[in-house]
């Protein structure tokens, strides 16, 4: 059953028909993101570190234009709001933590 699936959208002409497929649609977990840019992109790799192991996998690689980054920014700031609205605040930490990183705490043994 790996068919896509049509998103319906609205009834507008101009609307866009998406279509996501089973695998996409299940998602990747990334708990970092790094960011680079040339004068024409921005380039965002979705990471995922795990903890006690040297290598981190990227998991998505998404290149968008200066215009859309913007855009996304304006986008994540709306929803992160409406989610803290809802939710309460997100509690972020002061420092950024330093990578490679173990997630802080001690080494589990089996």
């Amino acid at each position: 059953m790996n068919e896509p699936q049509e998103i319906p959208g609205p009834q507008d002409p101009n609307a866009i028909n998406i279509e996501l497929s089973e695998a996409i649609a299940e998602g990747e977990y990334a708990n970092l993101a790094m960011i680079a840019h040339s004068s024409s992109e921005f380039v965002i790799d979705f990471i995922r570190l795990m903890p006690g192991v040297p290598k981190a996998k990227v998991k998505a690689r998404i290149i968008v234009t200066p215009e859309h980054a913007k855009r996304l920014l304006s986008a994540l700031a709306d929803n992160v709001e409406r989610f803290e609205q809802t939710f309460g605040p997100i509690k972020a930490q002061n420092d950024m933590p330093s990578y490679p990183m173990g997630f802080g705490g001690t080494m589990g043994e089996a």
